[in-house]
């Protein structure tokens, strides 16, 4: 039998080099490929693992959440279910001292600007002092607040206002200790009393002050993205 040529050799070489080449090559591309899909895996399950804590840290926060819910309605029954209230009214009364420490509460901080509803309280509360209400003003800003009176972090905000009543003395006392006395805080800014009469009895006490509300606190579902 011949001996192969020397391009024989070189064909078969060439052959082997070709094959060596191939296998090298579909080795470094399955390497290659493993390591892209085992990267690609690792950060797949360390995403699902931050997922995980996540959903677990929110179950545990519902959770705490239920539990503090019960705790606040029982609180809240306890407060509303009181014989006497807060200022010594009958909670199921309907006088001025009168309902629940709930309507107390509300009474004395509302949740809106209101300026009409504070004009009522306050002729309501200078009418049971035996004087007679002169004027009641103010400036009622409720429009250019807008309906939505909410904030997320609420603090009280004044209503200024201004006052006069006329009548004797005694019943000016009355009406600087109804103010004093009243649900809604009240701060008297300036005080004037001015009139004649016989023994004091024709009085008039013009009062500036002002009073507060607290805006709704807003409640707001936040959605978080886990990366």
């Amino acid at each position: 039998m011949a001996a192969p040529t020397t391009s024989t050799k070189r064909m078969l070489i060439d052959k082997a080099n070709t094959r060596i080449v191939i296998y090298v090559s579909v080795a470094a591309f399955i390497f290659i490929f493993s390591l892209v899909a085992a990267k690609t895996l690792i950060s797949q399950a360390a995403y699902q693992n931050r997922v995980i804590d996540a959903e677990q840290k929110t179950v545990n926060q519902l959770k705490s959440d239920i539990t503090a819910t019960a705790q606040l309605k029982n609180s809240y029954d306890a407060f509303t279910s009181t014989p006497q209230n807060a200022i010594g009214g009958n909670p199921n009364g309907d006088g001025p001292q009168d309902g629940n420490n709930a309507k107390i509460v509300l009474d004395a901080l509302p949740s809106s600007y209101d300026f009409p509803g504070l004009t009522t309280s306050l002729q309501t509360l200078l009418q049971g002092q035996n004087v007679q209400v002169q004027n009641i003003a103010g400036t009622d800003n409720e429009s250019s607040l807008g309906s939505d009176q909410t904030s997320s972090s609420p603090t009280p905000t004044a209503i200024p206002f201004s006052f006069s009543v006329e009548g004797s003395y005694g019943g000016l006392q009355s009406v600087v200790s109804a103010l004093e006395h009243s649900i809604r805080p009240i701060q008297v800014q300036t005080l004037n009393i001015t009139g004649s009469g016989a023994n004091g009895s024709n009085l008039t006490l013009s009062v500036t002050a002002q009073t507060y509300y607290q805006p709704a606190e807003t409640f707001n579902i936040q959605k978080e993205t886990v990366k």
